[in-house]
């Protein structure tokens, strides 16, 4: 953990400790804020100041194997694993993610299902204290992820740097996205319409009523009247970046195009009828006109809110990130890669 700007090494389960943390910045907001009400006997709503709370899980991470307590582990035993495919190893899987198979496949699943376990009931301990200091109804609670997870699904283990050309498939990049303010936030309503995080911060500001700044010139947009229960159109299109490099992709509620910088290989799924992604159809010639139109879309998105100094197109690029090799760009940076094989393909 980081304390006071030093390093320190504390006894505990990471998600704990990190919820910790939380508890203790929300229940010092509460009761030390100015016109904070006494919590013994608080009533509905509190006075309490206005706060904003990040609570950055690194659950569900590797590593899965004996790094979780026993009480939630406990709770896969006999858990058969069935909504996770087991699908023969994909050709682009990287050595930096382990391909497990038989038992440690299933120890693998066990470390993972517990990891979103534990984070699921620290979740609820934050919930539990916003209810007891009486804030609950004055918070608008956001669970989002950062990234998806294969665990098996396209044959892959890892994200979108499991595998070297990086990867695009839906379980990479789609993530959950669960708003919550009692009161203003309709219940049980599942939102079909495609979003992004680059619309999350504008969504904040507008749903508490700040103004964005005029020279704003964010690609995203607020859902913030979404959230409060306005039929919510359907955008014609989402634009994605691979986090790693040189991998972008536009998807619409029907198609979906990934253009890989400079040489490819490049990728067309209908999802209607291809949800799976199981099917290119990037050399179908009877695409050719819908391709053309797709990436002049995403091109004209990165053109008009990319940053030339920063663009990941033009940076060397691995499954580890944009981590430059010994003997590929000659500068003796350490490898993080354990074989030839992935050096020639970092080279290529």
């Amino acid at each position: 953990m980081i304390r006071e700007n030093k390093t320190v090494t504390e006894e505990g389960y990471i998600t704990d400790l990190i919820t910790d943390d939380a508890l203790d910045f929300i229940s010092k907001h509460a009761t030390n804020a100015p016109n904070a009400v006494n919590t013994a006997n608080a009533p509905n709503k509190s006075k309490a100041a206005p706060f904003y709370l990040s609570v950055h899980y690194t659950a569900p991470h590797k590593p899965w194997i004996n790094c979780h307590p026993e009480e939630y582990l406990n709770l896969y035993d006999k858990c058969p694993f069935n909504s996770i495919p087991n699908e023969p190893k994909h050709p682009w899987q990287i050595n930096t993610h382990p391909w497990p198979t038989g038992e440690e496949r299933r120890e693998t699943l066990k470390g993972y299902y517990a990891a979103v376990s534990a984070m699921d009931t620290n979740i609820g301990r934050i919930i539990k204290t916003l209810e007891n200091l009486k804030l609950i109804e004055d918070t608008l609670i956001f669970f989002m992820g950062d990234n998806g997870m294969n665990m098996g699904h396209h044959g892959v283990f890892g994200k979108g740097n499991g595998t070297f050309p990086m990867n695009l498939f839906d379980t990479s990049v789609k993530v959950p996205a669960i708003a919550c303010h009692p009161g203003v936030i309709p219940p049980g309503v599942v939102c079909e319409s495609l979003l992004s995080q680059y619309d999350f911060l504008p969504t904040l500001l507008d749903y508490a009523d700040i103004k964005a700044p005029e020279d704003n010139k964010l690609p995203g947009k607020s859902f913030a009247s979404i959230l409060k229960g306005s039929k919510s159109p359907i955008n014609e299109s989402v634009v994605v970046y691979d986090e790693y490099g040189p991998v972008r992709m536009i998807r619409n509620k029907e198609w979906k195009y990934i253009h890989r910088y400079p040489y490819g290989p490049h990728e067309l799924y209908n999802l209607i009828q291809d949800p799976g992604e199981k099917v290119n159809l990037c050399e179908d010639e009877t695409k050719k006109s819908l391709i053309k139109e797709m990436k002049h879309e995403l091109d004209c998105w990165f053109l008009k809110y990319a940053d030339p100094g920063m663009d990941a197109t033009r940076e060397p690029v691995s499954g580890w990130g944009q981590t430059n090799f010994p003997g590929v760009y000659g500068n003796g940076a350490k490898s993080f890669h354990q074989s030839e094989e992935d050096l020639q393909k970092a080279r290529i």
